[in-house]
């Protein structure tokens, strides 16, 4: 068999987008794309011209069309497709290859098959990533119009980092120009969008097992249930809000007790709300402030290292000496 003929039997898979000016969106959506074995390889193409639409074999942010197969674009007047019924931001480029193939892309490069974990991960990546692209390119305001920025940060995000790469009116701007920049976008959104799901997959999701353990054995630390050890410190904040709600405990826990990185223990207070200063219980006023023998002393506990001014966290040599503070901030109650 000739080469030619090999070829037209395989052809190179393409991918199309629009040419000219690019923004966050499908500079981010080609990306996403390019993750996925079909398209590793895959020649970009980007063209304005419907023929070229045709000799794709998808299409992204251009068009007037989306069927969730080839097309992929949003700017039809009739579009309104949300991520989900639980968003109500249209979606832009980004959001709509993330919709349909979110999930494929967190299995291939967090090489994970367990579907709890990839749901998971396919909400949140879309809630605290992909949402904030969709509503920028659709020009939806995070806050009413009426509220007045105290600074201008128009010029940190990524949306406006990526407008900036596009070739500048007065110099070269050329179709090759706009390619090449368009390179740098790509690459640009990829890294940010990789970054934050290893993060979230490597990091905060098992994390999430760390805390849900830690609460299952709650009772064994200490009868009332108000107290919890970490088998190994972590980000565990926001997986404690909720575990408590899918557990039907909400306000339960009190204290967490953890070893730190020099091997010592600390005991951290709950905060009413994830972004509060107000915590649930704190430790007793009486020792606020003390540290090392005054502490122990005071306190009747051995081996106290600190206690926080504001009580919303302390530490001992001990898990013993933590544990006590987490008592003895219960019975004061």
């Amino acid at each position: 068999m000739s080469v030619i003929k090999k070829a037209k039997l395989n052809p190179m898979v393409k991918i199309c987008t629009h040419s000219g000016s690019f923004h966050a969106d499908e500079s981010l959506a080609v990306y996403l794309l390019k993750l996925l074995p079909k398209f590793q390889e895959a020649e970009l193409i980007r063209s304005r011209k419907p023929e070229d639409w045709e000799h794709s074999d998808i299409v992204v942010d251009v068009s007037g069309k989306y069927d969730g197969i080839k097309y992929f674009d949003h700017h039809q007047c009739e579009f309104d497709t949300t991520f989900s019924e639980n968003y109500n931001t249209k979606l832009s480029s980004a959001g709509l290859i993330y919709k349909h193939f979110g999930k494929d892309i967190i299995k291939q490069v967090l090489q994970i098959e367990d579907e709890d974990k990839v749901n998971l991960l396919y909400e949140k990546i879309y809630k605290e990533f992909i949402e904030s692209i969709d509503a920028n390119d659709n020009g939806i305001n995070n806050y009413p119009k009426d509220v007045e920025s105290k600074f201008n940060d128009r010029n940190i995000t990524l949306p406006s980092i990526v407008s900036k790469l596009n070739p500048i009116w007065n110099e070269s701007c050329t179709d090759a120009d706009f390619d090449r920049q368009f390179s740098k976008s790509s690459e640009l959104m990829g890294t940010v969008f990789i970054n934050l799901l290893n993060g979230y997959g490597k990091s905060w999701l098992p994390a999430k097992s760390i805390v849900e353990d830690a609460f299952k054995e709650r009772f064994n630390v200490d009868n009332s249930g108000e107290i919890i050890k970490l088998q190994t410190f972590c980000p565990w904040k926001e997986h404690l809000y909720a575990v408590e709600k899918e557990n039907n405990a909400e306000g339960s826990i009190k204290f967490v007790l953890f070893k730190d990185s020099s091997g010592k223990w600390r005991i951290s207070t709950v905060s009413v709300t994830s972004s509060s200063f107000e915590f649930r219980l704190g430790l007793p006023k009486e020792l606020r402030g003390l540290r090392d023998d005054e502490l122990s002393k005071k306190s009747g506990i051995d081996g106290c290292i600190f206690i926080h001014a504001t009580g919303f966290i302390g530490g001992a040599n001990s898990e013993e000496g933590v544990l006590k503070l987490a008592k003895l901030s219960l019975e004061k109650k």
